[in-house]
């Protein structure tokens, strides 16, 4: 059973940084695909960053591309959200997720919830203005 920890949110002010941590366990992180998302209040969540398993190629929205960095290290069963240049935009419950699949997706694909098998249970991340 794959379980997936996030670490690392916190009140940050603007222009800050934080980084988030997504522990995963089993033995088979390298081959699971993952991803970032996030969820205001009163909003429904959204897509913030994923790596392919297959490449490690990133994806990223619009609206984080180029202050966000998703890396991932196999040897620690870790996936992380490096996050600069925060906004009071940004607040949210960030989650992490892990497609455990073995199909080959298209990078694009990795912005849909449905694509996720497991989800950690958030944390969150306050940008005050």
């Amino acid at each position: 059973q794959v379980q997936l920890v996030e670490s690392g949110g916190g009140l940050v002010q603007t222009g800050g940084s934080l980084r988030l941590s997504c522990a995963a366990s089993g033995r088979t992180f390298s081959s699971y695909s993952m991803g970032w998302f996030r969820q205001a209040p009163g909003k429904e969540r959204e897509f913030v960053a994923a790596i392919r398993r297959i490449d490690g190629s990133t994806y990223y929205s619009d609206s984080v591309k180029g202050r966000f960095t998703i890396s991932r290290d196999n040897a620690k069963n870790t996936v992380y959200l490096q996050m600069n240049s925060l906004k009071p935009e940004d607040t949210a419950v960030y989650y992490c997720a892990a497609d455990l699949g073995l199909q080959l997706r298209s990078l694009d694909h990795y912005s849909n919830l449905g694509v996720y098998d497991r989800w950690g249970q958030g944390t969150q991340v306050t940008v005050s203005s």
